[in-house]
């Protein structure tokens, strides 16, 4: 069998990568709130918002948002609430109790 020949002569189709890495992801993350966060960061937030902030630290429920700058963390901690909600969705109700943002994103990087 040579190139992208399925051993009786068809060619098969390439695969999407995506879908086969993100359940490797899924399978070999850590087992952690902060990990289930991240994983759902960029979904719940937005790609924009995921650009310029990530969650770095997680205890007793409080996720830290290490954001690029401190007019970044204000303006998320007007839109906390929101963002929360949106989080509990991907990750499930009652995890994620509140979030802190700080603007030290380039001391995590």
């Amino acid at each position: 069998m040579s190139g992208g020949s399925s051993g009786d002569g068809r060619m098969r189709m390439p695969r999407r990568l995506g879908g086969a890495l993100e359940r490797i992801l899924d399978e070999e993350a850590p087992a952690t709130l902060l990990a289930e966060v991240q994983r759902a960061w960029p979904g719940a937030c937005g790609e924009a918002i995921a650009a310029h902030a990530e969650p770095v630290a997680e205890r007793g429920g409080t996720v830290t948002i290490a954001c690029e700058s401190s007019t970044w963390a204000q303006e998320l901690e007007m839109m906390g609430e929101q963002l929360r909600d949106r989080i509990a969705a991907a990750v499930g109700p009652g995890k994620v109790l509140a979030l802190r943002f700080t603007a030290d994103l380039a001391r995590h990087r």
